[in-house]
């Protein structure tokens, strides 16, 4: 798998805790083949816990997987919502939501080159300033 720390969007998270999810088994294995546990944002974790919100079991396995490790939080603070603000701005056609923009600027910061993500189609388009694209993860997977 792929060297560095990999970042974790919304939908993988809630694939994986939803095994009706049509991408349950895809981003299990792609989570069970990562190095280390992957890094993920607040506004993810806000977005997983409303679409998890038809189960409160599904909404405390999730927050299981930070206290246990399986997943961490990259920290945001004031410094990143110059970068997030510039984001939202540069996609604003698609549009970028929060928790996309908050990814974008923390692979940035961070060197990430790596995201687990079903939204192929926006990170096929977002360009970090330093790589010319992310790669995705689960491959193989088709746009919407």
């Amino acid at each position: 798998m792929p060297a560095g720390t990999v970042l974790v969007d919304t939908g993988p998270l809630v694939a994986i805790l939803n095994r009706n999810d049509r991408h349950h088994t895809a981003c299990v294995e792609a989570l069970r083949l990562l190095n280390e546990p992957p890094v993920t944002v607040w506004p993810v974790v806000t977005e997983a816990m409303y679409l998890l919100s038809f189960s409160i079991q599904a909404q405390q396995a999730l927050l299981d997987f930070f206290t246990r490790g399986a997943v961490r939080l990259a920290s945001l603070t004031a410094d990143d919502i110059p970068r997030i603000r510039d984001l939202i701005g540069k996609y604003g056609d698609l549009p970028m939501d929060l928790a996309d923009a908050a990814l974008v600027a923390v692979a940035e910061r961070e060197g990430s080159e790596t995201i687990l993500t079903l939204d192929q189609r926006d990170f096929r388009v977002y360009a970090p300033a330093h790589v010319p694209a992310l790669t995705l993860l689960p491959a193989g997977l088709d746009p919407p």
